[in-house]
């Protein structure tokens, strides 16, 4: 049997369905390309009894290791946030079936719900976008386009951020295609909000224009939110976070 748990996004997630599985695995791996652990390995190995072993996105996505051993023994894939949320995990899943291997997933807290804690509602966000770090030579500007696609329906948007990158570099990404885009009505005017460390203790939210936040430091993880046309509950909700 291959199980892929969901780890949720603090190191106390961790479901009791998740665990009751993970403790009956022969072999346990931890996904470690997709997101950030909120505590270290030795940390998450002492909350479940097991030894972990780190897989990176080519053995993951490229190798077949993890799926021939689930033919034989129950293995373990542990995953930050929901294990569905990103697709190379779906993909896995696939691979698995057509090796008519067994399969069973645990689900948990993902970035997709916990950032309602900005009180902003979920059904009214549109598209995800990520923002890649850029190169030299490449610098790819599609989530821009993304958050102007949402706002066209009135729409939130959720950024998700890549690993490694500072916020505060991301946020003059949006700043520099904003400039060069040169709109009337750039997102720049618009109250952003960046969120960090959501759904552990360290968790803070903070709300302002894109000139304000450039330059303030934000731990990580963190994801930024482009906010559309506000209901008044919403209005009401991102108050509070224009004063962190």
């Amino acid at each position: 049997m291959l199980y892929i748990i969901g780890l949720g996004l603090d190191k106390k997630d961790l479901t009791l369905k998740g665990l009751e599985a993970v403790k009956g695995c022969k072999k346990v791996y931890l996904e470690n390309y997709t997101s950030t652990l909120p505590c270290s390995v030795p940390e998450l190995e002492k909350i479940i009894n097991k030894k972990i072993i780190l897989a990176d996105r080519s053995f993951v996505e490229e190798k077949n290791d993890i799926i021939q051993e689930a033919k034989e023994q129950d293995v373990a894939l542990l995953v930050m946030g929901d294990p569905l949320s990103a697709t190379t995990h779906a993909e896995i899943l696939l691979r698995a079936e057509k090796m008519k291997v067994k399969i069973a997933v645990v689900h948990s807290v993902s970035i997709f719900n916990a950032i309602s804690e900005t009180g902003l509602q979920l059904y009214k966000f549109g598209k995800t976008a990520s923002i890649p770090t850029w190169q030299p030579n490449f610098k790819p500007e599609s989530f821009y386009d993304i958050i102007k696609d949402n706002l066209k329906i009135n729409a939130h948007t959720l950024l998700l951020i890549d690993i490694g990158l500072d916020v505060g570099e991301a946020l003059s990404y949006l700043k520099e295609i904003s400039d060069k885009q040169k709109e009337k009505d750039s997102i720049t005017n618009k109250p952003l909000l960046i969120c960090s460390k959501i759904g552990t203790e360290n968790q803070k939210i903070v709300a302002g224009k894109l000139d304000n936040l450039l330059g303030k430091r934000f731990d990580l993880p963190a994801c930024i939110v482009i906010p559309s046309k506000l209901h008044f509950l919403e209005e009401e909700a991102l108050k509070k976070f224009k004063n962190n």
